[in-house]
């Protein structure tokens, strides 16, 4: 997803701060009352199929547990727009970065029956995986990558997976990338970091990472619709397809194939699996009387590792833990969270507040949209309070719409041409081919009186448009791309171009390229 929208942390994010609270609070302390539940129950029903209605999204699954029950289930709308399937319990939905919870999940299992710890060094389980420097590489811990305080820069990699580049070249290239920040020192969002500890613990275990899901946690809890395979996904007849706004109107136009990330935003499932996975969690790792998870190691991913911002429309500060956001809030409960957005077209999240027993699932075919915080706060108002502090659905939508505006502006406009533009030169002083170490080598070439842009290990084909002397811009394409993209190139004494920079490909500093052969040689 683009940065902006990556960064879903407005939300109710939250986690247990004490292993007491992780089980479940005092019943003398809870707050929801069953009368209140009811009455919440109606009214999530009543905002659910209005937004449907509303062209808020073309379709929604919903599922609510509390004390270990599954007490609502609701389905709207269509899998696909256009096409007369419906969405039901066990429509399977890419769940995007909602996976990161249920991967640590996995680990806990894992930390639980002493095969891996938390505080392992990652070199020991995976010692191909190299950072920037040789004692980060040395002391960075599963724990560290889990909760995003490794240095690797806001989302380092996702670029180069939608440039085409494997999982285990994405990982490799990252040795590559300066961190943002010391090591533990700051928080930044990473997905291909998040997914390494998945990886390297599954090496650990001497085994492939969907398989370790699939005995650690998928068979054991009979979650059977939920895989981190795309190729699970794509052969489930009853799956919900991705859709964004075309012309106003929503339109199922992608295809997401997020494999190379999948511990971190890879998992598809279904309400029905997801029920069964918070009951889990809220029952501090016990299903149906059995311990599947030892307690402990469950209740730690929902502990605080790292202060994430402030979310001033609670007044309180958002921390991670092992793949929950986490704060305290709402009269002091802690409430555990996670978000997922693909910008090719879906939207989810998971919510529990353990004190209560209460959990919620919210799987949206569509993006970008705020529909499944607006549904999510809107409940929980309801459940605590009785009515709501605030209209979530429109401040969530209106979050959604800032930072898709955030998304555009970090490239320049290109939308008008300048006044006074300046000719280019001949465009055979701009061909030929570039590169870096972090994308390797790209290619400029001269087609027809254009020029045109190859990326990735394939060098995929992106036209050039002239822009201004020696800026031209084009349009990226994938999960990552926003608005269009200055290609701007410097011209060294001899009237060919020396470097070029790649505006969207310069987020972190990355996106300047040397010319590795000179035309006509």
């Amino acid at each position: 997803m683009p940065r902006g929208l990556a960064s879903i942390v407005f939300v109710v994010a939250l986690v247990c701060l004490s292993f007491g609270e992780a089980m479940g609070g005092d019943s003398s302390t809870r707050r929801i009352t069953p009368e209140r539940l009811t009455q919440a129950i109606a009214k999530l029903d009543e905002l659910a199929a209005a937004t449907v209605k509303g062209n808020g999204t073309p379709g929604l699954a919903i599922v609510i547990v509390h004390r270990d029950r599954v007490i609502y289930t609701k389905c709207l709308g269509a899998r696909e727009v256009g096409k007369p399937e419906l969405i039901d319990v066990n429509t399977v939905f890419q769940v995007a970065s909602m996976s990161k919870p249920i991967t640590s999940t996995v680990l806990a299992a894992l930390v639980g029956e002493k095969k891996v710890g938390w505080d392992d060094r990652v070199s020991d389980h995976d010692p191909s995986f190299v950072m920037y420097t040789p004692y980060v590489t040395r002391e960075l811990r599963l724990r560290d990558l889990l909760c995003h305080r490794s240095g690797l820069p806001d989302h380092a990699g996702d670029l180069l997976e939608d440039m085409g580049y494997p999982a285990a070249e994405v990982l490799r290239r990252l040795r590559y990338q300066p961190p943002s920040s010391s090591f533990r020192a700051g928080y930044a969002y990473n997905n291909f970091g998040y997914s390494e500890a998945a990886y390297a613990a599954a090496k650990g275990v001497g085994a492939e990472w969907n398989q370790v899901a699939q005995e650690a946690l998928f068979k054991p809890l009979g979650m059977n619709s939920t895989s981190y395979a795309f190729a699970d996904y794509e052969a489930a007849k009853n799956r919900a397809k991705l859709h964004v706004l075309v012309d106003g109107k929503w339109t199922a136009k992608n295809t997401r194939q997020p494999d190379a990330q999948a511990p971190a935003g890879g998992a598809s499932s279904t309400i029905t699996d997801l029920a069964r996975w918070m009951r889990l969690q809220l029952g501090g790792g016990k299903f149906e009387g059995k311990q599947l998870i030892e307690a402990a190691a469950l209740a730690e991913t929902r502990t605080p590792q790292v202060v994430t911002g402030f979310m001033p429309e609670h007044g309180r500060v958002a921390a991670y833990g092992l793949g929950w956001n986490v704060i305290d809030q709402r009269g002091g409960l802690i409430v555990a969270n996670h978000s997922g957005e693909f910008s090719m077209g879906v939207r989810t999240e998971a919510s529990l507040i353990p004190a209560e027993e209460l959990g919620i699932a919210v799987l949206s075919n569509s993006a970008p949209n705020g529909v499944p915080e607006g549904l999510t706060e809107s409940f929980f108002d309801w459940a605590l309070d009785g009515k709501l502090q605030r209209d979530w659905m429109t401040f969530a939508n209106q979050q959604f719409e800032l930072m898709v505006a955030n998304d555009l502006a970090q490239t320049s406009d290109f939308s008008k041409a300048p006044t006074d533009r300046g000719a280019p030169l001949e465009l055979a002083a701009y061909a030929g081919k570039y590169q870096n170490e972090y994308f390797g080598v790209i290619e400029i070439a001269e087609q027809g009186g254009k020029l045109t842009l190859g990326l990735g290990p394939k060098l995929e084909r992106f036209a050039l448009a002239h822009w201004d002397r020696d800026v031209f811009w084009f349009q990226p394409t994938g999960e990552m791309s926003a608005g269009r993209s200055g290609v701007i190139f410097s011209v060294g004494p001899e009237g060919k171009a020396e470097s070029v920079r790649i505006e969207n490909l310069d987020v972190n500093g990355m996106g300047r390229f040397e010319r590795v052969e000179k035309r006509g040689d």
